[in-house]
């Protein structure tokens, strides 16, 4: 196993394929992913609430704008 496929893990898509859920899957298990970082800097006092609250509405803006521009 090699460093990024052991900090960036994926699932397999299971849905009906089509290439724009296909990108919006990986954008939503991007999302999760760095989200858990961010939740795990903030449970260790690396991050002020306030800067992990910043962190995880810009994620969600950035993956809902991700979602509108594939017409989901």
């Amino acid at each position: 196993m090699d460093q990024n496929s052991f900090l960036y893990g994926s699932s397999r898509y299971r849905g009906h394929f089509r290439p724009n859920t296909l990108a919006f899957n990986s954008n939503l298990q991007e999302f999760a992913t760095k989200i858990a970082y961010i939740s795990s800097l903030h449970t260790a006092g690396k991050l002020s609430s306030e800067e992990a609250y910043q962190k995880i509405q810009d994620l969600w803006k950035q993956l809902k704008q991700s979602k509108e521009g594939l017409k989901i």
